[in-house]
């Protein structure tokens, strides 16, 4: 196991947004975080790059405990965030935000060729898609070891969506992603899945056991029920 939360508890105020979670995610492929907003989804990804405290339970790394490692000691270890929102340096212009993370652009270019024209952009001009396309070329950039995305497709287009999806399950790297439902481009794909209600963890398993057991729910939803009162038929 690369990187783990163990019975982590986190607070904002007065309110408690994990409540003794624990979950773990293997050195390389592809971790999926799934809830409703509120869920404590992005939390789980905070809490593990250090960008939050835990109030209890702790994160270990490569059978390190790091829960008193800043965040800024973390990334230079080889993690990476990108977070949902604020993901790229809104007044630098495309090609720097890039060159924050290599000199040698043309992998980014090759993940996204739309940013080559937006290069001279400011990157605070950019549209939604856009600037996710920027921050994920970032990171691609990075080689991290560890790569966290909160909502990683946000603002694209299907196609582009596919893409970074590919992108991600493709990378040498442990790969956690936060998404509100699981994504048809990942539904086929080899990986581990951690369902969040409330701060707790509901479901973990396989990928394929999640579609499994999401398809029966949903083939349970749609069965015709008995009015209220009625009797079954009687045999024969």
């Amino acid at each position: 196991m690369t990187l783990a939360l163990r019975h982590a508890r986190v607070r904002y105020g007065p309110l408690e947004a994990l409540h003794g979670v624990t979950l773990a995610a293997p050195s390389a492929g592809l971790t999926i975080l799934l809830g409703r907003n509120g869920s404590g989804r992005t939390t789980v990804l905070r809490a593990l790059a250090g960008t939050v405290p835990l109030s209890a339970g702790s994160v270990v790394w490569d059978g390190a405990d790091v829960t008193g490692v800043p965040a800024f000691r973390r990334a230079r270890r080889g993690l990476c965030l990108v977070p949902e929102r604020q993901a790229v340096f809104g007044t630098l212009t495309v090609r720097e935000n890039l060159e924050l993370a290599a000199e040698v652009l043309a992998p980014a270019l090759a993940a996204y060729p739309a940013l080559a024209d937006l290069l001279p952009r400011r990157a605070g001009t950019l549209s939604g898609g856009e600037q996710r396309m920027l921050a994920l070329a970032r990171a691609l950039l990075s080689r991290a070891r560890v790569v966290l995305v909160d909502e990683p497709a946000q603002g694209m287009s299907p196609a582009v969506a596919a893409r970074t999806y590919d992108l991600l399950a493709a990378l040498p790297a442990c790969v956690v992603l936060a998404e509100q439902r699981l994504p048809p481009a990942l539904r086929e794909r080899p990986g581990f899945v951690y369902e969040l209600r409330r701060g707790t963890v509901v479901f973990s398993g396989e990928t394929a056991e999640w579609r499994s057991r999401s398809e029966g729910a949903a083939e349970g939803r749609t069965r015709p029920e008995r009015g209220p009162g009625r009797a079954p038929p009687p045999p024969g």
